[in-house]
Formats: C-alpha cells, structure tokens, sequence
C-alpha cells in the first residue's frame, strides 16, 4: 500500500541544520500528516485493503471475521509499518482501538512515511478520546517520529489546546525539544496561538530556552507577529535583548519580518518603550508607584474621579452658564488626560479605563458628595418643617445608607468564584473524569482555571476566574456580579432608584424655601431659573446630576426584574440559556459512547480561534458562543450602560437556548430548564435562608425550593431527574419548564 505520510517541515525547523534567521511569514505552513488518503485504491491484496478499510470505517464484525479465520492479527502490519490501530486512531474510531488493543495491537508501533505511532496519528487529528484511550494503555507520548516531534509538539502545531492540556497532565516535560531543539512553546508562539503559549507558560515553560540558534521563544513569537503571542512571553520575563548564535536580538528579528508594530504595541503594554526598555515615569511619588504598581492604579483610579466629579459640579455651579460649561467640561477633560497618563505605567491587564476603578470611582464619588450636600446643606434647611419633610429625610438617610451598604458589598465580595483545584493531581482525575463521561471539551473544562465549568458558570477575563451563575461583570462595582453578590447588587439597585428620587423630593422643598428671596439677575436665562441657581447653584448641579443616574438604573432594574422572573442570568439573557448536560446525556448513553463517523466527531477549536468560552479574543460563553464586541463609542458605551441588554429585553429577543451547537440549539423559542415559574422563581431569588446583610457560603442558593450549590452543580434539574430514574427522593422533579 502506498502511503505517503510525512510532516511539512517549513516553520521553526532548521533546513539542513541551521537557518541564520527565522523563516518568512509565508514559510509558515502547519507541518501536517499527509492523512487524507483514501483506500478504495489501494494495491496489493484485497484482504489487506478490507483490513485497513474496517479499521478506517469501524467495523468490528467484519474485522473479527478476518481474526477468526486466522489470516490476521492485531500485530498485522503493511509495507509501511502501519497498522489497522494507525487507521482506526486517525479516524477517531474509539470503539475499534479498543477492540485492537485488547486483541494484542502494538500500541506504540511505527509506521507510515513519517515512522510514527498510532498516538501521534490521532494526535494530529485532535481526537482526545482516542488519544486518552491510547495513553492509558501506555502509548508513549515522548516517542519521536522520523522528522523528531513528539505528541506534544504535533499537538501544538494544531494549537488545540484541551489536547495539549490533556498531554501536560501525562507528565511530559513541558520544554521536551524536538530534534533541533523547538520546545512546544517556541511552537506555539512561532505558530500565533495565544491561549496556548499562556497555557504553557503557566505550566512553567522556559521563556529562556534557546534553540539550536539561539533563538528564544520570543523570536518565534516575531515571526508570526502576533501581538497576544508577543505580550504573553514578555510579561512572563522573557530577554528583550536575547541574541542568537549571529547576534539578532528581537528587535532586529521583528524589523527585518515586518512584525515591528506588534513587538512596539506589546512592548508599550508591558511597560516598555520601543527599544525595550523600562518606562519610568518622572513624576512625583513615582517610586512609591513602582514599589506596587497593581495596587497604586487600583487606588488612583478609585480616588481620582472624586476630583473629577466634584471639580466639574463646581465650576458649572460658580461661573456664569456661559462660562461654567466650557471651563467645567475643560476640567472634566484635563483631570481625565492626566489618569490617561498614568495607564500608560499601570499593569498590562489596566491599560483602559474601564479595567480599572475609575466607573466605580464615579459613582462612589456621586453618592458621597450628595450625602454629604444632604447633611450639611439640605437636611438642615428641611428637617424642621411641618409637611412632613423630616419623614422624608428618615427615609432618604435610610436608602443612601443601604445604597452605600450594599453597593460596598457588591464590590467587595466573593461574587461566587468556582474554588481551584489543589494540584496537578486533582486536574488530571478531573480530566480523566469528563473523558469518562464524554464531556471534555470547552462548554465542560475551562482551560484557564484548569477545573470542570459547574452549570451556569462562565469564565469572566478581567477576574481571570470562573464565577458561579454568572450574570455579568459590571465595571460600575468594579466586580463581577455572581451567585455570592447577586442579590446584594439588587437591593442596591433599588435602594439607589428610591434614595435618589427622595433626594429630587428634598431638593425641590429646599429650593422652594429659598428661591423667593433669590436674585433674579443671570444671563441668558429665565428669571425664575435665575432665582434657582442663584439660590444654590452646587445643590441644583449635584440634583441633575444624581438624576441623570437613574437612566442607567431604571435600565437595569427593568433588566433584573424580567430576568429574575424568569430565573435567567444577562449572560444567559443576551446569549443563551446553555442546555448542554442533556446532549452530553445523550452521546454518553450511545452503543459505544463515542462518535463512529468521524464527521460527526466534536469539532476541536484552534486556540486562536472566537469559539468556544475560554477564548482568547471572544466571548466565553458555553455552547460555543461567538461574541464579538466591536463598535463605535456609542456602542462601547451602551454596553457599559446596560443599553443593548435593555432593548433586548424590552424587545423580547432575550432569553434564548443554548443547546450543544448548532442552528437548532440556538432557537429562541425552546424551554428554560431552571425556570419553575414566575412566582417561584421569585421566591427562589429573594427568599433563599442566604443571609441579606451578611456573606453566603459559596455557591449557596435555592431552585425550585430545594438548596443547591452553584459551585457544584454539572448538570440541569431535568437532566438530574432523568440521571436519578425519575425519583423525587433527594433530587429535582422533572416539570415543565417556561416558554420564554
């Protein structure tokens, strides 16, 4: 039989030993086996060709027909050295590796023009299952092929990254070299695959380890030109000034491949100036910030919109309207260039403003300054009256007090971070685990936190952590809002709507005191306006603009309100209610538990790739999501506002279905499985024995009246009840979910 089966050996692999730079980017093929073959033509004997044929198709009848007839064995092998296994790995026929390895097959038999093992063949493929299987009856993952990769290195030249993760936890070295001293990192960067360079340096690969010709991982990232690529190896301390054995340091490298604009644009993200070096600003106190930079940024920009709010109410209040609006929008913009400043200093992770404090910042700022224009200006003007104003400053003193309670909580808090697990160990049987119950893949393990994804959970980026029944990460807390704190952000919701609306009430009596002996001298304006902003400018600026709050607010409260009737989450509002447990249920309950036809087989996202939840550049949502979030401002700052969530909402078009994949799993008409009904899904939310005023144990909550644990939870109450027989006994009663 004629196979030709060989790698491509363009990308970081030397041409007869020793390039004296990296390829071009049009060298950049994927070095690939050749493993589209088709054996309807093969040569030679026919009982071969329908040996291989069944192994390739799955058929185990047929092939233990040829075993019993004595004319063949597992061990049988062609010209090429490649056995029936060879065949049934390359095309994820699980059910047949089993059979031929419980027969006797060879498993870590060489063959093909590449001389490679059955492992690396299903490896290429990203067949985990298959190669999981494989590696449990002790297929050698570090046996090279004749070009000298490894499993580890034909993984990565995929970039798929659950495989890679799948091989790290076999215990391979993670800086295993191939033949001309590649490791699976300089791979992954050479190849521009962000999520699995990360993944490898947080396995603790060597950002110092030098090829052959002495080039780093950072030079293969330059070849590429990827900027996510080029940012991971440097923030993980990789040498800006490493020279090869001809003396090209990164620079020159990213120069002379055209990629010089990446290497800036990352460079200035870590903190560095184009030639490489340290940014150190000038100013003073600036050593106090480097001694602690995360924190210093976390601080200032927490504090530094308490300038900003106040400066501007000021100056609009103290100058004529003419003139306090230039001069107060000029300093609106003067305080905010100089926070632009520092972010060119702050951690890769702050460089913008909505990934620091600053929004929080804003608010807290508000709501400060208008309790304290209520204590020592209006509460002192109103509290003696005899229409029953005092009422009104009980209940106003009352709500800013929880608004301020609850909203500190909201940003404190734990939001319901799904807690790690305690070493290598627990992560392998985890993934040996979901394997088993044929469920690992991107909607089932988050490949960041490296732990099984509970139901309803969603990985949130600016955490860098997976929080329980996520419904969105909310730069106005500067925290995600979760199982933990979800509740509390509701109550301070709608303490903010009922403090602010009295705080309007007190403010119109206390004009309406003042404003009869007011000058009606102003520009421009009516002499009743005159009167009031003569009276007291501040207090009338400081009442508008703690009105203008509730737009945002009342968007958001009708949002909370819709959801929590429904008992959905925003995540699963704008993108999907994920009903992933019951296509799992279903695939595990198959003859043979796996897919036979390759092309029904999952399909393995390449790491630099917008699919699935964990990656780099997209939306993390489960059920393989695409989100993309581009736009101008007025669409950045809908979503910052809750804009796009409310008019989805208000239009009905929220709450769709995630099922596995797929058109028919993303209709909007089909069933929300946790919805027990309006009345008790708000019973549910408000009245669960979770403490209002003190801190929850993680995950705690209650569905359909019974307590659950969102950390916990893998699989949906129907499916539970289905796993459990159908019993009610300690389980969730199948009931008819609501049409949303």
């Amino acid at each position: 039989m004629a196979h030709h089966h060989h790698h491509d050996a363009s990308g970081p692999q030397p041409a007869n030993g020793a390039p004296a730079q990296p390829p071009s980017k049009s060298e950049t093929a994927t070095p690939k086996l050749d493993n589209e073959v088709e054996l309807g033509d093969m040569p030679g004997d026919s009982a071969q060709n329908d040996i291989m044929q069944m192994a390739r198709v799955g058929d185990i009848a047929g092939i233990e027909k040829l075993f019993e007839a004595g004319d063949y064995d597992a061990t049988y092998t062609d010209d090429e050295g490649i056995t029936p296994l060879h065949w049934a790995s390359i095309n994820n026929q699980y059910a047949m590796c089993k059979f031929l390895i419980e027969r006797g097959a060879e498993i870590n038999k060489k063959g093909g023009g590449s001389v490679s093992t059955p492992l690396q063949w299903a490896a290429q493929r990203c067949h985990y299952y298959t190669v999981h299987l494989l590696l449990q009856h002790g297929a050698d993952p570090l046996i090279t092929d004749a070009q000298g990769y490894n499993t580890l290195h034909i993984s990565t030249f995929n970039g798929n990254l659950l495989l890679i993760i799948l091989l790290l936890h076999q215990g391979i070295p993670v800086d295993v070299e191939d033949a001309y001293g590649h490791t699976g990192l300089m791979w992954a960067a050479y190849k521009g695959f962000p999520a699995c360079v990360d993944a490898f340096l947080r396995w603790g690969a060597s950002v110092h380890a030098k090829d052959e010709q002495g080039f780093t991982a950072l030079h293969w990232a330059l070849v590429k030109g990827s900027a996510g690529c080029i940012q991971k190896v440097i923030e993980y301390g990789a040498d800006r000034f490493a020279k090869t054995t001809t003396g090209k340091t990164p620079s020159i490298t990213a120069r002379e491949l055209n990629t010089a604009a990446a290497w800036h644009k990352a460079l200035y993200e870590c903190g560095y100036d184009e030639d490489g070096n340290a940014i150190v600003p000038s100013w003073p106190g600036a050593s106090y910030f480097l001694k602690d930079r995360r924190g210093f940024t976390t601080k200032f920009f927490f504090l530094w919109p308490f300038v900003l709010v106040w400066a501007t109410l000021v100056l609009f209040a103290s100058m004529p309207v003419y003139a306090g609006l230039p001069f107060g929008l000029l300093a609106a913009y003067t305080i905010q260039w100089v926070g632009k400043q520092l972010l060119a200093y702050a951690p890769p992770d702050m460089r913008q403003f909505e990934k620091t404090p600053w929004m929080a910042g804003i608010f807290a700022a508000s709501l400060t300054l208008a309790a304290l224009n209520w204590l020592f200006v209006i509460f002192p003007s109103t509290s003696f009256g005899e229409d029953g104003t005092w009422l009104w400053n009980f209940l106003f003193a009352i709500f800013i007090s929880l608004t301020a309670f609850f909203y500190t909580r909201s940003m404190v808090d734990d939001p319901g971070f799904v807690p790690k697990l305690n070493g290598i160990a627990e992560q392998k049987a985890v993934i040996d685990d979901l394997i088993g119950q044929w469920k690992y893949d991107e909607a089932h393990f988050c490949v960041t936190c490296m732990i099984r994804t509970p139901l309803r959970s969603k990985h949130c980026r600016r955490c860098q952590r997976c929080v329980a029944k996520h419904d969105h990460h909310c730069p106005w807390v500067y925290n995600c809002v979760g199982i933990n704190n979800h509740r509390h952000f509701f109550l301070y919701l709608i303490n903010l709507t009922f403090g602010v609306l009295s705080y309007d009430l007190l403010t119109y009596r206390y004009f309406s005191s003042l404003t009869p002996t007011a000058s009606e001298e102003c520009n421009v304006l009516s002499p009743t306006l005159c009167r009031i902003i003569n009276a007291d400018a501040y207090s009338l600026m400081l009442a508008i603009w703690a009105s203008l709050q509730l737009t945002w607010v009342s968007m958001l409260l009708f949002v909370q309100f819709i959801q929590v009737a429904r008992a959905m989450t925003t995540y699963e509002n704008m993108f999907g209610v994920n009903t992933r447990s019951a296509a799992s249920l279903a695939s595990a309950f198959t003859s043979t538990g796996a897919p036979l036809d390759p092309s029904t087989a999952p399909a393995a996202p390449a790491a630099g790739s917008d699919v699935g939840p964990h990656a780099p550049g997209g939306g993390h949502g489960h059920g393989g999501h695409k989100h993309k979030h581009g736009g101008g401002i007025l669409k950045h700052w809908g979503r910052l506002l809750g804009v796009d969530t409310f008019i989805e909402t208000a239009r009905g078009r929220g709450a769709a279905t995630a099922g596995a994949g797929g058109a028919a799993g993303r209709k909007r008409s089909n069933n929300n499985p946790f919805s027990q009904g309006c009345l008790a899904n708000c019973k549910d939310f408000w009245c669960d024995p979770a403490p209002v005023f003190g801190r929850r144990e993680t995950g705690a909550a209650v569905l359909a009246g019974r307590p659950v644990n969102y950390t916990e939870m893998y699989e949906s109450p129907a499916v539970m009840e289905v796993m459990r027989g159908g019993t009610r006994s300690g389980g969730y009663e199948a009931v008819a979910a609501e049409e949303v």
